[in-house]
């Protein structure tokens, strides 16, 4: 399954001044901070952790879906398709999952 290249190297400019190290994952990538995982890319898609009450608010807008890869979802993480992470939006999608992130014990 491929996923979105120009996509990744777009979180890869932002998640990466934080500190987030990359792992490819689930056919994609992901990125990790302090050992937890912050956000990732699959396919096309840009997949977030945002927590319970984070994610929920997300799934009411236009292109955030659950994040379900195994027909299961993940609650607390949802997938936001294009156009939902346009280039003005990207960064702020982003320093939601880092703010939660960061209410994360280090691992």
């Amino acid at each position: 399954m491929a996923y979105d290249e120009a996509l990744d190297r777009r979180v890869a400019e932002i998640a990466e001044v934080w500190g987030a190290t990359r792992r490819r994952m689930f056919g994609g990538t992901g990125y990790m901070l302090c050992g937890n995982m912050l956000c990732g890319v699959l396919d096309d898609a840009l997949i977030l952790r945002l927590g319970v009450a984070a994610a929920e608010e997300a799934l009411r807008r236009a292109h955030v879906r659950d994040f379900d890869v195994t027909g299961r979802p993940m609650r607390g993480w949802v997938m936001i398709d294009p156009p939902g992470y346009s280039d003005e939006m990207l960064g702020e999608w982003l320093e939601k999952a880092r703010e939660f992130a960061r209410t994360l014990p280090p691992k």
